[in-house]
C-alpha cells in the first residue's frame, strides 16, 4: 500500500480539493474560508472541509474516492481534522450514518447556530438529514 499523507491544505493548494471533487462528479466545493483536509497517497483519495460558523466549524464536503472506501479513510480524516480544530464541529448527515458519526464522538445536536439551523431546515425539505455536534 502506498504511503499515506494527511494534511490541511495551504490556501494555494485548495483548488486541488475542488479538482478532486470534480473528477468524481461530487457536487461539493471548498469555499474560500474553509479549512480543507486531505488524505493523499500519490494523489488525493479523500477530502473534507471545515467551514467557520459561530464559535466552531461546520464539517462539509466529506468525500472518499469510491475505490478507497471501506478502508477507514473517512474516520482517519475526521479524527485528524477534529484534533486540530478548536470549538464544536457540527455536521449534517443521512440518518443511516448516525452510528458511524456517533462512534467518532459526535452526538445529536440539540441546538445549532442560526445560520446552520436555517440551512438544515432548507435541506430537510428535499432530503432526510439530522445534525450532529462534537460538543
Amino acid at each position: 500500500m502506498p504511503a499515506t499523507r494527511l494534511r490541511a491544505l495551504p490556501e494555494a493548494l485548495k483548488p486541488l480539493a475542488n479538482k478532486f471533487y470534480s473528477a468524481h462528479r461530487a457536487k461539493m466545493k471548498a469555499a474560500h474560508d474553509d479549512q480543507v483536509w486531505t488524505l493523499e497517497q500519490s494523489h488525493i483519495i479523500a477530502a473534507l472541509c471545515l467551514r467557520p460558523v459561530a464559535n466552531g466549524h461546520w464539517l462539509t464536503s466529506l468525500f472518499v474516492a469510491p475505490e478507497h472506501r471501506q478502508q477507514g479513510h473517512a474516520k482517519q480524516l475526521i479524527h485528524s481534522a477534529i484534533a486540530n480544530c478548536c470549538g464544536p464541529i457540527w455536521l449534517f448527515c443521512h440518518p443511516s450514518l448516525s452510528d458511524f458519526y456517533q462512534a467518532l464522538g459526535f452526538s445529536p445536536a440539540l441546538q445549532l447556530p442560526a445560520p446552520l439551523n436555517e440551512r438544515l431546515r432548507r435541506y430537510q425539505r428535499s432530503k432526510p438529514l439530522i445534525a450532529f455536534c462534537t460538543d
